[in-house]
């Protein structure tokens, strides 16, 4: 019964992805007949992989997260604490496969960009902020003070990185909260806040992903001082357009399974010294990281094989000069309902109903961001066909994220900052980076400058929209 629920649920999220991909091939941008059917089979391994993941995600990856986190706290040894959230934040970021794709697109588009050393680097940004970020809820410090230090820091470096890792930078932040990095870091930070305890237990549980999608950015800022500018582009191989199946099922099983086995050897390593579960526990356990494996390799295999290409192909028609109020209408619908489709937005929303005892429905928190998420992919094609730099969007956004905090409600915030890295999950850096990347190139613009940095938009624009729903939510209070 759990399963059918659960495809029910991706049913009405992924459908209307197919449905406005097919309304456009039959009108504006028609496909290759190869691609559109590629596309169907990739929706239906899609709806079943995203199913079998979330599945297994409430019973398996969240459980282990709150219990492990939960002991390491009552441990009072700070030294230990420390560095295994460090190693946490490190293994489970290195495996992630929205990090390594989009180090794979990087290294496509910039060959002078070596993907190895940038996962390193977004691995380690990651390891330290969840150090941080867990440090915070132990002291109890404002999480509100924490975001505007560390992004006042950020923007500061910021501002001597080359144009070439800027954009790049932003989207290792977003690309870092994918499906299994946020259930997990979730119920790490739930699991230690419910053993501090206090009177902001709730607001506690959540912004820890908020915080950690900083440490990525900062690294990689740090990596293009480091490297300088490297003006080096190329164009996206033919083969990666006309992915083959029985390559793709191999090569997700690979990446699939190095994502996994982090979190299978901290279950092991949390059971013999931490949290000593009885054998009924392990069991359920073990059964949910069997869902979550076999889901995410239905899950990646449908995007690889059908949403990618399919994204491509649409982003060269509707990216040529003459489409381009087309574009931007595409975009904007795109973003709506692409974010739906995100695992890691079906977890946060539910935990965050879960916490707050129903008071913020997750149809709420999904209406919001829908729309913050549709404007950002807008504003983004707007970018791709002007060409100008990604900074008119960034400091004007993120000051505004920054002062809507003095107004917003504690646990709002912590939640916006959640959601800016859930809605950046793999359907964005896949999909839409896909459709941005054809775009890009059809209008004949640089894809390094002008396409990367549209997993940023839909990072930030969460920010906004959950926090303003936040505001509202006290006025409605107050009438």
């Amino acid at each position: 019964m759990a399963l059918i629920h659960k495809i029910k649920e991706t049913i009405v999220s992924v459908v209307p992805i197919m449905v406005l991909v097919l309304i456009l091939n039959f009108t504006a941008a028609p496909l290759s007949p190869l691609t559109l059917l590629r596309f169907l089979i990739g929706g239906i391994f899609t709806i079943l992989g995203l199913s079998l993941f979330l599945l297994g995600a409430d019973i398996g990856i969240i459980p282990i997260g709150e219990k492990g986190g939960a002991a390491l706290t009552r441990k009072k040894n700070l030294p230990l604490f420390l560095c295994v959230s460090f190693a946490i934040g490190f293994i489970i970021t290195f495996a992630e496969p929205d990090v390594q794709v989009l180090a794979q697109q990087v290294q496509i588009i910039n060959p002078a960009v070596n993907s190895t050393l940038l996962v390193v680097m977004i691995s380690i940004g990651v390891g330290l902020f969840v150090s941080i970020g867990l440090l915070r809820t132990v002291l109890q410090i404002p999480i509100k003070l924490f975001f505007l230090i560390f992004y006042v820091l950020l923007f500061a470096a910021a501002f001597f990185t080359p144009s070439d890792f800027l954009s790049i930078a932003f989207d290792a932040g977003g690309a870092t909260t994918g499906p299994m990095t946020v259930p997990f870091i979730l119920a790490l930070g739930m699991g230690v806040a419910a053993v501090r305890g206090g009177k902001n237990n709730h607001t506690d549980s959540f912004g820890l992903t908020g915080l950690v999608s900083i440490g990525p950015i900062i690294a990689v800022i740090i990596l293009g001082i480091i490297m300088g500018n490297s003006n080096s582009t190329t164009l996206i191989p033919e083969a990666a357009a006309n992915p083959v199946l029985g390559h793709i099922i191999p090569e997700v099983f690979v990446e699939v399974s190095k994502a996994l086995l982090p979190l299978i050897i901290l279950f092991i390593l949390f059971q013999l010294f931490l949290i000593k579960m009885p054998p009924k526990q392990i069991i359920r356990m073990s059964a949910g990281l069997i869902y979550s494996f076999l889901g995410l390799i239905l899950f990646l295999t449908g995007v690889k094989y059908g949403f990618m290409p399919a994204g491509t192909e649409l982003g060269a028609v509707l990216g040529k000069p003459e489409n381009a109020a087309l574009l931007i209408l595409v975009g904007a619908i795109m973003g709506a309902v692409v974010v739906c489709a995100e695992p890691a937005v079906w977890v946060l929303t539910h935990q965050v109903e879960h916490i707050s005892g129903g008071s913020i429905k997750r149809k709420t928190l999904l209406t919001a961001l829908a729309f913050g998420v549709s404007l950002s992919i807008a504003l983004s094609m707007i970018r791709v066909t002007h060409g100008f730099s990604i900074w008119f969007y960034l400091i004007p956004g993120y000051t505004l994220a920054l002062l809507l905090m003095v107004f917003c409600p504690k646990m709002y915030t912590a939640i916006a900052f959640d959601s800016g890295g859930v809605a950046s999950g793999p359907m964005t850096s896949t999909f839409i980076l896909s459709f941005t990347l054809g775009a890009s190139l059809a209008s004949g613009g640089n894809p390094v400058t002008d396409a990367f940095g549209v997993i940023a938009m839909v990072a930030m624009t969460p920010l906004i929209a959950i926090q303003i729903l936040g505001i509202l939510s006290i006025k409605r209070g107050k009438h």
